[in-house]
């Protein structure tokens, strides 16, 4: 999986990729930038030897990997930043139709599409869930309803393990940029569904929103099989501070 950051800026285009290399390591992400003069603008050109790059990367990947993950594993998320970035993407799949089948155009905040686009990829999810991955990024700017976690622990009416604990943040700067990635991509791991004071926990982005900083009381819910597993391993890791206290 391999994200394309389109820019008309090449100072933006390098930032937001270095930010979501941060989040994601390793995932294949590359900043497209500027015009063909090298100022500000988007060269289809360049977007067209960005692809062609980048899928070239990942069919060597899949062909030294035997359980490749097909079309899906080997795709890409385009991102760009403003309108003209976005239409000379369009251009770019419109003149070489064969790209559709693993090229996909997210039409999302630039800079919080790609940072939930690269952890979710980062996880091993397939191009669709990478795509509404960073569609959805758009939803952090609306206001949402406070849930209410439930006082105890226990089991649920249809026989799910359930389990709650609280932790108070230690590191100075809390549930940042880098801690937020670190949650969200263990919690993918753990198989169980998490929440973080009400928010999903798998989402770097509604961690990042709950501008958790230390000293914060947060309340950390679990259900599913591995509830109790999932609980304390993000409990140890935002107990633990990151390593940054």
């Amino acid at each position: 999986m391999a994200l394309v950051l389109v820019s008309h800026s090449v100072e933006l285009a390098r930032g937001v990729a270095e930010l979501a290399e941060q989040m994601a390591p390793d995932v294949l992400i590359r900043g497209v930038g500027g015009g063909p003069d090298g100022g500000l603008g988007t060269s289809l050109d360049a977007v067209q030897k960005a692809l062609a790059e980048v899928l070239t990367a990942l069919a060597d990947d899949t062909a030294g990997d035997d359980a490749g993950g097909g079309a899906d594993g080997g795709g890409v998320v385009v991102l760009g930043d403003l309108g003209s970035s976005v239409l000379t993407v369009e251009a770019v799949l419109e003149l070489d139709e064969s790209l559709t089948e693993r090229v996909v155009l997210a039409r999302a905040p630039f800079v919080e599409g790609a940072v939930a686009a690269a952890v979710t990829a980062h996880g091993g999810a397939d191009l669709g869930a990478v795509l509404e991955s960073a569609t959805a990024s758009i939803r952090m700017f609306a206001a949402s309803e406070a849930t209410q976690p439930p006082e105890a622990s226990g089991a649920t009416s249809g026989g799910e393990s359930e389990s709650s604990r609280t932790v108070t943040v230690r590191n100075p700067l809390g549930l940042h940029a880098r801690p937020a990635a670190l949650v969200s991509r263990k919690v993918a791991e753990l198989g169980a569904t998490v929440t973080i004071d009400g928010v999903d926990a798998s989402s770097v982005l509604q961690l990042m929103a709950l501008g958790a900083t230390q000293g914060r009381e947060l309340r950390v819910e679990a259900t599913g099989e591995r509830a109790a597993e999932a609980v304390a391993t993000v409990v140890e890791m935002i107990d633990g501070g990151f390593g940054e206290v």
